[in-house]
């Protein structure tokens, strides 16, 4: 019997869709400690999700390793020893790899399988799923751990199919590599992947063509060995650790500043981005300086005026300088890589600013902008993805009363705390619209501890059915615009708001309050009994 054969007709308590950072975990705390008849589906071939497919030149993660990890088993908190500060790809898969490992978790997911449709059914109260082949299973609840930042953005330029040369999305670099030594390479993009293939390939091309849409406000990430001082204080207590990691904003494990930049003098605030800069962390530039740079436009005015003379005084060509410097808020996910504006001091690498001269279209040569032909052996698109929902919506997910999730989200997604959408009972989210804007991991098993929790919940009650109420999910909403509003944020364009997709509607997508207060709300909530949902 074929695993295909097996699968079809199954009735399962729950299913895992995903086998990244949240998928491998729900996987585990539904299957081994909550002792439910469970498997998990990915279209991938192997597990790792982010971390399966983002394999290109340069790729690691740039949270710090030290908060980029479990923590619910403990052995393997203790044991597991990172080389560096900011492990690259290889590394970072191999870490989910020996998670899988450890708790056997191979034997419970199915790879090169997409589940395509969802449909509930509200008298049997299950979710009758389909996969892509035509495989059909139900299970009581759906766990979709499909990622933030996975489903890829690959616009149609025009043109792109008359190109002869190799075309890949970094974002699906072929698992063998690609032969770069000597070629013609161009970049088209300059978010975090973009930055990060530059600075690695520019050594060993012949020639580098970045195709810069949007310039970025880049700082220093600090790469080195991971910090025994940070390794030390984990091991003393990790319980302890975690608990500091959670009670903050961001759960970037950093010492989140409350100072605001107007507070001290011009010299002092100086002394503070320099020291930052100096240090590197990354997102600590803009979560250890002060405290109101998203939500300031003088202080962050302060903030883009420092990083604008960097790139002037790393920069030597003024007019290349003046071209990746933005003129917009330090108010996107913030950007670091080691050496990115010093890479434009190469001879072998040159900027192309389709500001001034917009791309017209691919040639079979290369491409073609406004000013000029550029023959190139390779075009890297390094474009972003459709970010939040993308992948939620490539599933044809259909709801109580017939009601698709592809509409209620047609000018904006909708849901609660980013786990539960109203009208789709038993169904769950992770790290789905409206959750907190944080680093991953650590809220992962947060979210999912909590999730699983309110399905013991209703398990012990005798309930079939859990869905949110649909005026706790608008409320949530209201809150999260208004939160997004006060915020920088909402006055830049970026994947945070959905401005980098054409046609996507422009909308708040995230918690803004924190990840503190995110906890506190909804432990309270889960002690009265999860007032916000509606179990029958």
């Amino acid at each position: 019997m074929t695993a295909r054969d097996a699968l079809e007709g199954q009735a399962l308590d729950a299913t895992v869709i995903g086998s990244g950072v949240g998928g491998l975990y729900a996987l585990q705390r539904l299957r081994d400690q909550m002792g439910m008849r469970v498997l998990a589906f990915d279209d991938a071939e192997d597990l790792g999700g982010t971390w399966h497919w983002n394999r290109y030149p340069g790729c690691r993660v740039d949270t710090e390793a030290a908060i980029y990890c479990y923590s619910f088993d403990p052995e393997l908190f203790r044991q597991w020893r990172w080389s560096e500060r900011y492990p690259r790809q290889p590394e970072v898969l191999a870490y989910l790899h020996e998670v899988a490992r450890r708790h056997d978790l191979r034997r419970s997911i199915h790879f090169s399988t997409r589940i395509a449709r969802a449909e509930w059914n509200e008298d049997a109260a299950r979710w009758h799923l389909t996969t892509t082949d035509g495989v059909r299973f139900t299970a009581r609840y759906v766990l979709e751990g499909v990622g933030l930042l996975s489903s890829t953005n690959l616009p149609d330029f025009p043109g792109m199919a008359s190109y002869r040369g190799e075309l890949h999305h970094a974002a699906r670099w072929p698992a063998g590599g690609v032969d770069l030594a000597g070629k013609r390479v161009g970049v088209l993009g300059t978010g975090s992947t973009g930055i990060q293939v530059i600075t690695a390939i520019a050594p060993e091309v012949e020639e580098l063509v970045v195709l810069q849409r949007t310039p970025q406000y880049v700082v220093p990430l600090g790469c080195g060995p991971f910090p025994e001082a940070k390794r030390a204080r984990m091991d003393a207590d990790r319980e302890a650790y975690v608990r500091w990691a959670l009670d903050s904003a961001a759960v970037f494990g950093l010492e989140e500043s409350s100072t605001p930049a107007m507070s001290v003098s011009a010299l002092e605030r100086e002394r503070v981005f320099e020291a930052a800069w100096q240090r590197g962390g990354g997102f600590g530039f803009m979560l250890e300086t002060f405290g109101d740079l998203l939500v300031s436009e003088e202080a962050n005015r302060a903030a883009t005026d420092f990083i604008r003379a960097k790139i002037r005084a790393l920069v030597r060509d003024p007019a290349v300088a003046a071209a990746l410097s933005p003129q917009d808020f330090y108010a996107k996910r913030p950007l670091a890589v080691d050496g990115y504006y010093e890479t434009f001091n190469r001879d072998n690498v040159r900027l192309v600013d389709l500001r001034a001269t917009p791309l017209i279209e691919f040639t079979p040569r290369g491409v073609r902008t406004a000013a000029e032909e550029i023959p190139l052996d390779v075009v890297v698109l390094a474009t972003g993805f459709d970010a939040v929902t993308g992948n939620y919506l490539k599933i044809d997910t259909v709801g109580r009363e017939g009601v698709r999730l592809a509409d209620k989200w047609r000018d904006g997604p909708l849901g609660y705390a980013g786990m539960s959408i109203a009208g789709f009972p038993n169904l769950f989210m992770i790290f789905g619209p409206f959750g907190p804007f944080t680093s991953q991991p650590l809220v992962h098993e947060w979210q999912i501890d909590w999730m699983t929790s309110l399905v013991a919940h209703a398990e012990r009650g005798g309930h079939r059915r859990l869905d949110v109420d649909m005026a706790a999910e608008a409320a949530w909403v209201e809150r999260c615009r208004e939160g997004m509003a006060a915020t920088l944020f909402a006055r830049t364009d970026s994947w945070i708001n959905g401005a980098n997709v054409p046609g996507k509607p422009r909308a708040a997508m995230f918690y803004m309050g924190g990840m503190a207060a995110y906890a506190r709300e909804l432990e309270a909530m889960a002690a009265e009994g999860y007032a916000a949902y509606r179990f029958d």
